[in-house]
């Protein structure tokens, strides 16, 4: 399979999932995107399309801690700033969005990530 089928199928899992996939006020969805190099996560309320918190491997706050790290370390890193940075605006619980990609490797690295940072989902 070529990558940009790859890419596609993973974009139409992402689509089928979303169909019964919402973040709301009280519980908002915490959807995930990896690149080849790096992570990205975001708390979203889907209500009022708005972003509550996010964090990356880009961050200019985590960028220096994860020079150096497994890509699955980072991912975990990752995980537990977005946690902290979502807890800091009242958010207990989230609902997870795995954004078609497979639950393991470095998305289940921030999932787990995200639990010990003391997000429950």
């Amino acid at each position: 399979m070529s990558t940009k089928n790859n890419a596609a199928a993973r974009i139409k899992r992402h689509a089928r999932l979303r169909v019964n996939l919402s973040g709301t006020a009280q519980r908002p969805r915490l959807s995930v995107f990896r690149s080849l190099s790096e992570i990205y996560a975001q708390v979203i309320d889907d209500q009022a399309g708005q972003t509550i918190a996010s964090a990356s491997t880009i961050d200019t706050e985590l960028r220096g801690k994860v020079k150096g790290m497994k890509k699955s370390e980072q991912a975990k890193l990752v995980g537990k700033a977005v946690a902290e940075r979502a807890k800091s605006k009242g958010v207990q619980a989230v609902v997870f969005d795995r954004g078609g990609f497979k639950y393991s490797g470095r998305i289940k690295a921030l999932a787990d990530g995200a639990r010990e940072g003391g997000l429950e989902f």
